[in-house]
């Protein structure tokens, strides 16, 4: 069986082309090769395949395998391989996702290489039951919740997956490895939560710090990213187009207001091609 390992910014999975080969029991394989000592290594793995509502379909397994709905720096890799290899030889695509079909816009060089995928994440989804949360406010902005003995303020917000954003002076002496799962499976979260931690370090720019459910702390979450931008333009941190740095690189996000959609730019790269038995 081949896979190709990519990456957007350091968040990493294996991609399997479900156009040549299909693969029985994602979940499992998964949790085997995600593993960075016994397996390949990565955040988990992607399929890509066809779909009658658009010209390739994602379906994402995380490293502990779980199932995912939607994954950013995922699907910029996916345009990257669906042009590149030939799947769809289209510089305006689509991706049929978990949480709907997603419009790429790619950037392509003389030499015909993908060098940055712009991705129309759609709308997020304030709503508080929508994201879900059991909050009691309709919406979840700058709310106040107890995890792990400690009061936290929190915005949250579902890019087609949900997120919750805590606000700190210093993103780095976050420990994320003991207060990542607690955020994850708090009770007020009925499908766990990724976790995103930020600071501010200027006008339209935050370093940021993820925990997503099912793979722990990534280098990179480009549906957390436009979930960032989102709560600091609810909290008049920032306008509606911002820079977000990651542990992995860089992305820009910008929240149309006239339309209410969020757009992700940022790169996709081919790490190496590989097979297992």
């Amino acid at each position: 069986m081949k896979f190709t390992k990519m990456h957007g910014i350091g968040n990493d999975y294996l991609y399997f082309n479900c156009f040549e080969e299909p693969v029985t029991d994602p979940a499992a394989l998964s949790i085997r090769l995600s593993d960075r000592h016994f397996g390949v290594g990565s955040d988990g793995i992607i399929l890509i395949g066809p779909s009658d509502k658009a010209d390739c379909s994602m379906d994402i397994y995380n490293a502990d395998g779980s199932r995912a709905m939607m994954c950013g720096n995922g699907i910029r890799c996916v345009g990257k391989y669906a042009y590149e290899r030939g799947i769809a030889k289209k510089k305006t695509l689509t991706v049929d996702t978990q949480s709907g079909v997603k419009t790429l816009f790619l950037t392509v060089d003389e030499n015909d290489h993908v060098t940055s995928v712009t991705v129309n994440m759609g709308k997020p989804e304030l709503s508080a039951p929508k994201i879900p949360t059991l909050f009691e406010t309709e919406q979840v902005i700058d709310h106040p919740v107890e995890i792990a003995g400690k009061e936290y303020r929190v915005t949250c917000v579902s890019m087609g997956n949900p997120h919750c954003v805590v606000f700190v002076d210093d993103v780095d002496a976050i420990p994320l490895e003991s207060i990542g799962p607690s955020f994850e499976f708090h009770h007020m979260f009925p499908q766990r939560v990724n976790t995103e931690f930020v600071q501010m370090i200027g006008e339209n720019e935050m370093k940021m710090r993820v925990w997503e459910r099912g793979s722990g702390e990534t280098w990179a979450c480009g549906t957390g990213a436009c979930a960032v931008a989102v709560a600091c333009a609810l909290g008049g941190k920032t306008g509606r187009q911002v820079l977000v740095h990651l542990k992995g690189g860089d992305l820009n996000i910008r929240w149309d207001e006239e339309s209410d959609e969020v757009f992700m730019q940022g790169p996709a790269e081919f790490v190496f091609d590989g097979q297992i038995n």
